[in-house]
């Protein structure tokens, strides 16, 4: 026993001596893991500050007074802080009114397009008709046609339905988006067809299913239509100015184009009413950014 004993132990005592030694950590030395995870945190908080430069330089022009802001160089903080610039323009235009009138054309849109591009979707991803790809193809290949070509031809289909100067002049014309439709047959495709097999052996119907099964899974991809679709109506420009032909029947993106030419020189005031039309669009990405990642992702966009 003894013997082996010592046997063992000069084996141990080998490969230890085998065994190269680790070089000792110098004092205050962080780990290699806490070292790449600190460079991250600095570049990204390095990214964000520059991101959010122009938020913030926006927000200190418009509590900046004309003075102020006219002498050069522009200080980083507001040296008289004008909160008149946010009162002015609404109380001298209606600008309330203009932002109503964007709020109804965007939320309107939203629930209408959303209504047609799921449906759509899910109809050409789950439900076999005649020439339904060809049908599918031909829809998407709209997305090649500027949309400055089409624009005559629907201006005067407004004037034939009486909507001019209407805001439902400005949202039926763009309620069938083609993206939002592949967005949705995209997101649909990557859903197991077993699903609705087990749903159609529970008795359930295809409008059952769309809305008891399909539409409760679907959370990522609408949340993705309701961020697309409302940046876009609420940022539109060229069409409002188009189809709205009186003041009081603008949306924000054509109201400030008209206070550009009201205020001239007041950048405050003017970017004061650009930050409050602004929020908005922060407000609903910051509700759906949660599935905003998830929905682009399974749509298959890159």
């Amino acid at each position: 026993m003894s013997t082996t004993a010592a046997l063992s132990q000069t084996q141990d005592t080998e490969e230890g001596a085998i065994q190269p030694a680790k070089p000792a950590r110098e004092e205050g030395e962080l780990p290699q893991s806490k070292r790449a995870i600190w460079i991250r945190v600095v570049i990204a908080t390095v990214a964000v500050a520059v991101l959010m430069f122009p938020m913030y330089w926006m927000l200190r022009t418009a509590l900046g007074s004309q003075t102020e802001l006219s002498n050069l160089p522009v200080s980083l903080i507001p040296q008289d802080w004008t909160w008149s610039n946010f009162v002015q323009p609404w109380r001298d235009y209606p600008f309330a009114r203009w932002m109503t009138n964007s709020i109804v054309i965007a939320v309107v849109s939203v629930i209408l397009t959303l209504a047609i591009n799921l449906s759509a979707g899910y109809a050409f991803a789950k439900l076999n008709f005649p020439f339904r790809d060809l049908i599918f193809l031909l829809i998407i290949s709209t997305l090649m046609v500027p949309v400055q070509v089409i624009m005559i031809p629907q201006f005067q289909i407004v004037i034939d339905l009486n909507l001019l100067n209407s805001n439902w002049g400005v949202i039926l014309p763009r309620l069938a988006e083609a993206f939002g439709l592949f967005m949705a047959r995209q997101f649909f495709l990557s859903m197991p067809d077993e699903l609705i097999e087990a749903a159609k052996i529970d008795g359930a119907g295809p409008f059952r299913t769309f809305f008891q099964i399909i539409l409760p899974l679907s959370k990522p991809l609408i949340a993705s239509l309701i961020i697309f679709t409302f940046m876009w109506r609420w940022n539109e420009f060229i069409w409002p100015l188009i189809v709205l032909t009186d003041s009081s029947a603008y949306t924000l993106p054509v109201g400030l184009q008209f206070l550009i030419a009201q205020f001239g020189q007041d950048y405050g005031a003017l970017l004061a009413m650009t930050l409050l039309s602004i929020l908005p669009m922060l407000l609903v990405f910051g509700i759906f950014q949660k599935y905003f990642v998830a929905g682009v992702a399974t749509s298959g966009l890159k």
